[in-house]
Parts: structure tokens; sequence; C-alpha cells
């Protein structure tokens, strides 16, 4: 007969598994187990903490704010035993499992990049599940293991660890250029004769303000463009197109700008920056896989 504390072991394995999977079915599979006994397994597990861990409908679950506690609490000590025993079996913190993370949509063209490949190829047990999103969002009922985000962090329970912070560079096409002429100043921009490209906020759903900084001096400039768009991709694409001048970051564009894609405006406003972070919901404790992909990012930014 299986005693208190290895009902609730496996009891809280099976909620884990859950949480992951993102459905009793699909944790079932992942179990081995039937979905009747992950049901009942989550079931025992609420009568022993006295709360409900999940809200459940015909086609999802998600964590009740108990539950969501509860993981918080939780699984830095459980993943902890989990790669505790993988050391002491002998092979020190093994980087397997999935990683689901949810990515800045401007940063998703430089994370895919040929060194991604040098990286699975190093960690053949790990898959990476990207989401790109505009929003943070709630990195624990959505099931993701990190975020990497650009902008201020807001409150939050969550770990931020500030990664960089880009230039931002205000750009156009050499056929752009053609056309209408290069300005020679920031403020040339607020004076209808230039078509400028807005880049939706996500936080404030209004576009984002075209600032200039130059040491302690800030220049805002109001450009009232008419095309408006919220994709990275797609401002890179009408940038790249002629379509108008661009404020980007510099991360993404300094490849361009290197290759004569794009220019460079007004490098003599060089000192405006946007930070890049990192969050995951642990305190106490960071997966291997969490690491490693950590540290791959720090490289990849560093070089790109």
């Amino acid at each position: 007969m299986r005693s208190s504390s290895e009902n609730l072991s496996s009891g809280i394995g099976v909620f884990a598994a859950v949480v992951d999977a993102g459905t009793f079915a699909a944790a079932a599979d992942m179990m081995g187990m039937s979905p009747p006994g992950v049901s009942r397994a989550i079931a025992r597990l609420e009568k022993r903490l006295n709360i409900r861990l999940f809200n459940r409908t015909t086609r999802a679950v998600s964590l009740t704010e108990e539950g969501r506690r509860f993981y918080e609490q939780v699984m830095p000590h459980l993943r902890g035993m989990e790669e505790a025993a993988t050391a002491a079996a002998g092979g020190g913190a093994t980087v397997r499992g999935k990683l689901r993370i949810n990515l800045d949509p401007a940063f998703l063209r430089i994370a895919l990049s040929p060194k991604l490949d040098e990286f699975m190829d190093a960690h053949p047990e790990l898959e990476i599940e990207f989401i790109a999103r505009d929003q943070l969002g709630d990195l624990i009922v959505d099931g993701f293991d990190l975020a990497l985000r650009f902008g201020e962090p807001r409150s939050s329970s969550l770990i931020a660890r500030k990664l960089l912070d880009t230039p931002v560079v205000t750009v156009a096409a050499p056929s752009y250029l053609a056309r209408r002429g290069r300005p020679t100043e920031p403020q040339d921009l607020g004076r209808g004769q230039h078509r400028c490209l807005e880049f939706r906020n996500p936080e404030t759903g209004k576009p984002f303000p075209w600032e200039f900084h130059r040491k302690r001096k800030k220049l805002v400039v109001e450009t009232n463009g008419r095309l408006t768009v919220n994709d990275p991709s797609a401002l890179l694409n009408a940038c790249l197109a002629g379509s108008g001048i661009a404020q980007m970051l510099l991360l993404g564009a300094e490849p361009l700008i290197r290759e004569g894609r794009l220019v460079n405006l007004f490098p003599d406003w060089p000192d405006e920056r946007f930070p890049f972070y990192a969050y995951h919901p642990s305190r106490h404790h960071t997966p291997a896989k969490t690491r490693v992909f950590l540290d791959f990012i720090v490289a990849l930014t560093r070089t790109s």
C-alpha cells in the first residue's frame, strides 16, 4: 500500500504534466496513464491540499489562482529533484524536454539564425517551441518556461533578467531617399514632406513616439504617419520597399545597414536605447534547459 507521501509526490508529478501538456488527455499520453487516472490523481491532490487547482472546460484546463501559487511554490523544488536525480545517475543536469518560449516578434528573426541550428545540434534531447506574441501575458497559465521581451518590465512576480540595451535607429531605404531626399535633422520628419511608418505599442495601442536622444538631450517629433503596423516584419518590409522612414532596433537593422539596404539617417543622435529582458517564473531554481538557452541568447545578442 502506498504511503500518503508517495501519493502526494505522484499527484504533484501528474499536476506538473497537466500544466505542461495543457489538457488531461495530453498529460495522460505523456505519463503513460489513462485520462480517468489523471483526473483521479488530480482530484486526490486537490482533496489533500484542500484547494481547486484547475478550471476545467470540455476543451482545455487552466490554473486557478490557488493552482498558480502552488505551481510557483512546488515546481522549482520538483525540477531541482529531477536534475539532482540525473546528476546522481552520473550524467549531470541533462538538457532535455520541451522549452516553450514567449518571444517578442521583433526578436523572432534574430533568434531564427543559423546559430540556432548549432545550439540544437549541441542539445539533441531538447525541443524548442517559439510562440511570437506582442504581449507578455501570463507565463504560468499559458504554459511558458521563458519569455524574451523588449521594453521595461511591469510589476510582476516573474523574475526579470536584463540581457541588453539596443539602440533605436531611424532608417530609410536608398530608393525612398532617391525619390524624396534625405532629411537633414529629426525635425524635418514633422514638417510634412516625409512619409513616416508608425509602429503600434502593444501596451498602449498607440504608435510609439518618435524620440531622438543625444547625451542628455531628448527630442520628440510629431510625425503623424499615415501607415501604422503592429508587426516588426511588416515595418521592416515596408521600409525596405521604400514606403517610408521607420524607427527600429539596431539589433535587427544593423546587418541591413552594413549591406547598404537601409541608411541610418541620424547617426549623430545615437543614444536612444530599448531594453531586452528574459522572464521566468522560478525564484529558487532555473531548469538546465532554461539556463543553457539563456546563455545561448546572451551570446547571440553579443554577436548579432
